[in-house]
């Protein structure tokens, strides 16, 4: 398996940190670094900024919001950070949810499967360098109606761009296996990942005549070391809240992927109920229904040997990049427990 990590450029004193975990992780072996994009800082800027300031390590979009820029806007992005970078870029997509596209930029969510799909249609008709003509359900370049003409981009990519989607439902992932080089997932179960993502997955891929060979799986889970079971415990304890909020905060009051990923691995009351008490306004109660099983299964939280063996299950369940969260107060913690998981990689890896 290859590792990854995943960082959003921070204001603040955050800035100087965020940047110096990035140089310092590609000094430790880490393959890839994704850069977020929320509801913070852009994505673009810090890619530029730490493409500068790496020289091996790949680094990706992850993501950049489909709705919120135009495609070609999306692929002059991409080319300019593939050619910075000398072809170390890495583009991640994703369709977000109504909260964000609609609640802070303010244009319509409505049919994000056919969006993408015609975003990354769009993306490689311009990665290929001639002019750009397209007659889609959502887009239409030129837009018809005035005087304009098909036009090509002065700029031309120098490397492969390889498109990453960041998809959770059932369509989205046939999508993903259809068109994707990469699947960025999240809230993965391996025990359920065979029904929840990959039948839906292997569907696409099978759909285009390819194989899982050809789609980067990489999932994400937050890793942390604890000295015994009891602290283990503790750890556990403390990121009920976090799982609670993703549960029952994220997304729109009618739409939350990651509530829907978690119901398809085997929690489905819990979630809907959890999701019922934290819009109601019962964050406690919401809290409490969050079990240890439920957090332990998404993440890589444990003593070293726990660990290691969750690891080996997520090879074996078919991720080809684990994305590292790595837990910590300060800067050298969180790099010292980054660099603890690279080596249990590496580790299981060499006996795969």
């Amino acid at each position: 398996m290859r590792t990854a990590t995943t960082v959003e450029a921070s204001g603040g004193d955050r800035w100087r940190e965020t940047a110096d975990f990035v140089v310092e992780a590609e000094k430790l072996g880490l393959d890839v670094c994704w850069v977020a994009e929320a509801w913070g800082s852009d994505g673009p800027s810090a890619l530029g900024f730490y493409a500068a300031r790496t020289e091996r390590m790949l680094l990706g979009s992850g993501i950049l919001q489909v709705g919120t820029r135009t495609p070609v806007a999306v692929a002059q992005t991409a080319i300019t950070l593939s050619n910075l970078s000398e072809g170390r870029f890495l583009l991640g997509l994703g369709a977000s949810g109504p909260q964000v596209i609609e609640g802070l930029h303010g244009v319509p969510f409505a049919r994000p499967l056919a969006r993408m799909r015609e975003t990354v249609e769009i993306i490689r008709r311009v990665l290929d360098g001639g002019k750009i003509s397209y007659s889609g359900k959502e887009f239409q370049i030129p837009r018809p109606g005035g005087d304009a003409v098909p036009m090509r981009l002065s700029t031309r990519a120098h490397h492969e761009i390889p498109i990453y989607l960041a998809t959770l439902s059932p369509g989205m992932l046939r999508l993903t296996g259809e068109i994707a080089d990469g699947w960025l997932g999240t809230s993965f179960v391996p025990e359920g990942a065979a029904e929840a993502y990959f039948a839906h997955l292997d569907e696409g891929i099978a759909h285009s005549g390819r194989s899982r060979s050809d789609v980067d799986v990489c999932q994400g889970a937050e890793v942390a070391f604890a000295p015994d079971e009891d602290a283990v415990r503790a750890m556990v304890a403390g990121r009920r809240k976090e799982l609670a909020f993703s549960l029952g905060g994220m997304g729109s009051s009618s739409t939350n992927y990651y509530n829907q990923a978690y119901s398809r691995q085997g929690w489905a009351e819990v979630a809907a109920e959890v999701r019922a008490r934290w819009q109601a306004g019962d964050r406690d109660g919401a809290v409490a229904l969050v079990t240890d099983e439920m957090v332990l299964g998404t993440t890589l939280i444990g003593t070293e040997q726990m660990v290691r063996e969750r690891l080996r299950v997520w090879r074996d369940a078919g991720v080809d990049t684990v994305r590292l969260y790595p837990a910590g107060e300060t800067l050298d913690a969180r790099l010292f427990t980054l660099a603890h998981a690279i080596d249990l990689v590496r580790e299981i890896g060499s006996f795969s």
